[in-house]
């Protein structure tokens, strides 16, 4: 059984932000697959589906984002979830726009959203997709992670959709290090 996990923060004022890449990409692929994301258990939202003969559960918590740790072990305990089966998609201030970082494991980076998840799992020994959205040093950090995608931003977004989906779709039945080969651009 695999866990996806988008973050973000509920709420429309939340919606179209930088934050909240994680639960626009984990909708695109549920959408791909022709679900959404609408049932609620644990303070999240979520789906379940087969996938290749892999149960997959699709979810965005609800607790915002920093808070997103205590969702996401309710969800790895309730379901006997390896930690070794767990993806999570965020944002990242450190990547240019739009690129994408898989990794393995490593530091939050000073995401809370990724703090949080860290704390609860007791490792920092999970999967992670990164999505890039840069780093406006000229704006005060929260105002910008908190601030609406420019139409260029939506553009470079719609371009790299199908890619995170095939990512998604690959990492149901591929190996994490070859899944990162495959991907991660040099």
């Amino acid at each position: 059984m695999k866990l996806i996990v988008g973050l973000g923060n509920p709420g429309k004022e939340y919606e179209n932000t930088r934050h909240n890449i994680g639960f626009l990409f984990i909708d695109k692929f549920a959408l791909s697959l022709g679900i959404k994301i609408n049932k609620e258990k644990f303070n999240g939202l979520y789906n379940e589906i087969l996938i290749n003969g892999e149960k997959v559960i699709l979810l965005k918590p609800l607790s915002y984002m920093n808070l997103s740790g205590e969702v996401v072990i309710k969800y790895k305990n309730f379901y006997k979830i390896s930690i070794e089966d767990i993806l999570i998609i965020s944002d990242d201030l450190d990547l240019n726009f739009s690129k994408i970082k898989l990794k393995i494991k490593g530091s939050s980076g000073g995401h809370n959203g990724l703090k949080s998840i860290e704390y609860h799992l007791q490792t920092n020994n999970y999967k992670r997709l990164k999505v890039g959205i840069s780093n406006n040093k000229d704006i005060p950090t929260k105002d910008y992670v908190l601030g609406t995608f420019t139409k260029e931003e939506k553009e470079k977004l719609n371009e790299v959709t199908s890619t995170i989906i095939n990512i998604l779709n690959d990492y149901i039945v591929m190996d994490f290090e070859k899944l990162m080969s495959k991907y991660n651009k040099k």
